[in-house]
């Protein structure tokens, strides 16, 4: 590992942060506290997790430490945070959202174990339910130009899940792994900015 492919790292990182800042924005007034609480926490959790990951790797890289709980910690709580904003999106689309006095469940961080089945099934089906979901939400707002990047993005998450769950120390396959994650990220962010464009915030989704 490298400290270029380190750093490089905190761009999808990024990508991420700022279409899950958008989503909240955009979907604030649309959610119940309890479905945005969980998406809130969802999205946090998903940026938290990969931001521990990418400086893992950089004090690795630099031969700082290897602080191993870091990338420990990763799969755990990037499974189960993507699974808390699948299932808000879900809610948004299937379920009545009162926004008024409602009182606000919080969910709580993860707890950081070794990665087992439950948390591929868990990143599986909450990474289905989020770029699934906002795909659903693009249909709605007829902008079929954002239903490709958000597939797209699902389709990139659960690849780079695959390649990373290899544990490869190809510094090849580092890198694509990287790519991939960058595609994923940059096609979220970009679906989420045509949807922000189309006026998201203020659009009635139906049975609203």
């Amino acid at each position: 590992m490298t400290v270029s492919l380190a750093l490089f790292d905190y761009i999808p990182v990024t990508l991420f942060l700022i279409a899950a800042v958008i989503l909240q924005r955009c979907l604030y007034n649309k959610m119940s506290k309890g479905a945005f609480a969980l998406f809130s926490s969802g999205t946090i959790f998903v940026f938290i997790s990969g931001f521990y990951k990418a400086t893992w790797k950089l004090l690795y890289a630099a031969g700082i430490c290897d602080f191993e709980k870091l990338n420990k910690g990763f799969m755990p709580m990037q499974s189960t945070a993507f699974m808390l904003a699948g299932i808000a999106i879900l809610a948004l689309l299937l379920a009545k959202q009162e926004t008024k006095d409602e009182p606000l469940y919080m969910a709580a961080a993860p707890a950081v174990f070794s990665g087992t089945i439950i948390f591929v099934l868990f990143d599986c089906i909450g990474i289905a339910g989020f770029c699934g979901g906002l795909a659903v939400i693009a249909s709605k707002m007829k902008k079929k130009s954002a239903i490709p990047f958000f597939i797209l993005s699902g389709i990139g998450l659960l690849g780079m899940g695959y390649l990373a769950s290899r544990n490869s120390d190809s510094v090849m396959m580092n890198w694509i792994e990287e790519i991939v994650n960058c595609v994923a990220e940059g096609s979220l962010l970009t679906g989420t900015l045509i949807l922000k464009k189309a006026g998201l915030k203020e659009f009635r989704l139906l049975g609203k």
